[in-house]
């Protein structure tokens, strides 16, 4: 728990994957965990095709990992392969407030894309999916792992 714990924190920016108009689409964004570990939250352009995909009540997929070096073998790098369901946050409410101010403390630049008119926060609450730390070194997380975290 520790180690999935540890690669939320010390990674900067998440893989998306979503259906838009029953197409494929990814997208690279960087996120800022909520402190109950249980969500992320992520910072989009409405004018980016994968931002279509981030509506209220959908499941997205969501790949974090650890960064790959050249003198790394890529099929060890840690990764969390989860579901994750989409919040939309309003701009001038109290959630989003508080979720532009992680992100901001963690993106410092982020305060000048979110006063943008086509920029959102998104909370998206980790779901199942698989932790795997290496080979033969996997775990089934759900809802409740990072509850427990």
């Amino acid at each position: 728990m520790d180690a999935i714990r540890t690669l939320l924190h010390n990674q900067r920016v998440l893989s998306l994957a979503v259906v838009v108009d029953g197409q494929p689409e990814a997208g690279l964004l960087p996120y800022a965990v909520r402190d109950d570990l249980r969500a992320v939250f992520v910072q989009a352009s409405g004018l980016a095709r994968h931002a279509r995909g981030l509506q209220e009540g959908a499941v997205v997929g969501v790949l974090i990992h650890a960064q790959d070096t050249p003198d790394a073998d890529p099929m060890q790098l840690p990764r969390l392969s989860v579901s994750a369901t989409v919040h939309v946050l309003e701009k001038g409410t109290e959630p989003f407030a508080k979720a532009a101010a992680r992100f901001i403390e963690r993106f410092p630049t982020a305060a000048m894309t979110l006063e943008l008119g086509d920029f959102n926060l998104y909370e998206l609450t980790l779901g199942r999916g698989r932790y795997v730390e290496g080979f033969a070194r996997a775990i089934n997380v759900s809802g409740e792992t990072f509850k427990e975290l």
